[in-house]
């Protein structure tokens, strides 16, 4: 799509854009989620980063380096990303066939502040996943999305100048096997399911989930559901704004 045509429709209309990065490396989506925060912070509309992550591990503001082992290369058998994140908690991973969503929200356009906000990306995945017949619920006192016992989306934010950054991991597909070799979230005891583990029937696909938590995140931030578009838009958008 030329700039001109995505700058006379998309930017005219949609009061949030939606960009489905696929699977990207976790620093560079961490650079796109600074470009799309300073575009809000100048005034623009909302955004809603989709995406996956290669296999990578991160460390939160709680560190969470006691609760990774040294030999992670060796163990998992190939190459593992390790970054310190400016998020906020402990210790998590992501791979392909987790969905991971970077909502770069303004607060000051909502109610409730960050308490709210928590509490409404929490909601998005607990509707999405219903959506395939698995009841999800909150566990108090520890931010993320729980089956049972078992932590299906793990959370994790940052606020800057009332602008949100990273967000939300949803596991979708049945390996998990990474979340083996690390004390999820520096909880011990805590295991890891998924979309496809824990539902009946045909196993979802990552395009159906995203689709679905999509639909679902609008509802839940009362926004009209806007097309979801390449990660060539999103850098179009950007660099227009610059």
């Amino acid at each position: 799509m030329g700039m001109r045509a995505f700058l006379s429709t998309s930017a005219t209309l949609a009061r949030m854009y939606a960009f489905d990065l696929g699977c990207t490396a976790y620093q560079r989506a961490f650079g796109i989620q600074q470009l799309a925060q300073a575009f809000v912070l100048r005034g623009g509309d909302d955004i809603l980063l989709l995406l996956e992550h290669p296999p990578t591990v991160t460390l939160g503001k709680n560190s969470g380096q006691e609760n990774l082992p040294p030999n992670l290369a060796a163990l998992w058998g190939s190459a593992v990303d390790v970054v310190h994140s400016t998020r906020g908690g402990n210790i998590t991973c992501h791979f392909p066939g987790q969905l991971v969503a970077y909502p770069i929200i303004n607060l000051k356009k909502r109610t409730g502040g960050v308490r709210a906000y928590v509490h409404d990306v929490e909601e998005t995945a607990i509707r999405t996943v219903r959506q395939f017949g698995i009841e999800a619920a909150r566990n108090p006192g520890f931010p993320g999305v729980w089956v049972g016992n078992s932590k299906i989306a793990s959370l994790g934010i940052a606020v800057q100048r009332h602008v949100t950054l990273h967000g939300l991991a949803m596991n979708v597909a049945r390996d998990l096997s990474l979340f083996n070799f690390i004390t999820p979230c520096g909880l011990d005891g805590v295991t890891a399911t998924s979309v496809q583990r824990e539902q009946t029937g045909p196993p979802a696909s990552m395009e159906e989930v995203k689709s679905r938590f999509l639909e679902a995140f609008c509802v839940v931030f009362a926004q009209p559901q806007p097309p979801l578009q390449s990660a060539e838009d999103c850098q179009a958008l950007l660099a227009a704004q610059a």
